[in-house]
């Protein structure tokens, strides 16, 4: 898997390079201080992943990740852990903390590597869609999917992982396309990546759905419309 890596703090730029250098599985393509360098880096030879500080001058970490018209697998690098929010909208695959320790590292690497496999391994979706159901492609089956089976489903890149109530599926389908399947009566969208079975829903909070234990973040342009269909019910404010 091929990266490269953007810090505008030379210690911390050699530190992560260093680092990179003793995970096999990694080939580091390039090592840059500024946003607008890596970007035209990038504009002539595309990469597997990009790890990516978020505070540098002349454009930050987010900006840049939004600017991007192809974006890569995204793991930020930052020692600021209030940007992590704002990291689920971009469909980063980690979030690590500096100083980054080798494991940690070794461990945001597998999780980037096995998404990576997944997406070529999965086919064209058959998108058919019924009633109660839809079919998706997934590791070269077409699967059966019953709506009321679905927990929520969560964007990764151009694909989606639909977690059901025994299983999790990962097909090549962008989670607008995905939304535009699901009767809207029973699927919320709530943020740019996780859409959520509101069957499944049991509590909530001005920051977070919780399916669970499964606890997941409001995106800011969907949060108003998710909670303005519980305003007026009988015990909410």
């Amino acid at each position: 898997m091929t990266c490269i890596l953007i810090d505008d703090e030379p210690l911390a730029r050699e530190g992560l390079a260093d680092l990179i250098g003793q995970i096999p599985t990694l080939t580091l393509l390039g090592a840059f201080s500024n946003a607008r360098d890596a970007g035209a880096f990038l504009a002539t030879k595309p990469v597997d992943l990009l790890l990516l500080d978020i505070q540098m001058p002349e454009q930050t970490g987010l900006d840049f990740a939004h600017s991007l018209p192809t974006r890569p697998l995204l793991i930020f690098t930052t020692a600021y852990p209030q940007f992590a929010l704002d990291s689920y909208e971009l469909d980063a695959v980690d979030y690590l903390l500096k100083p980054i320790r080798r494991a940690r590292l070794e461990k945001a690497i597998q999780k980037a590597d096995q998404y990576r496999r997944l997406l070529q391994e999965v086919g064209q979706q058959d998108d058919s869609v019924h009633s109660d159901h839809f079919f998706v492609r997934a590791d070269r089956r077409n699967y059966k999917v019953m709506f009321s089976d679905v927990l929520f489903i969560k964007g990764l890149k151009d694909y989606v992982v639909i977690h059901t109530k025994d299983k999790k599926l990962i097909t090549a389908m962008n989670i607008k396309t995905v939304s535009q399947h699901l009767p809207t009566t029973q699927f919320l969208r709530i943020s740019k990546s996780f859409v959520v079975n509101a069957a499944y829903v049991t509590a909530f909070d001005s920051t977070h759905v919780y399916l669970g234990d499964e606890e997941i973040p409001f995106g800011a342009v969907y949060r108003d419309s998710f909670l303005e269909q519980y305003r007026g019910k009988p015990g909410l404010t």
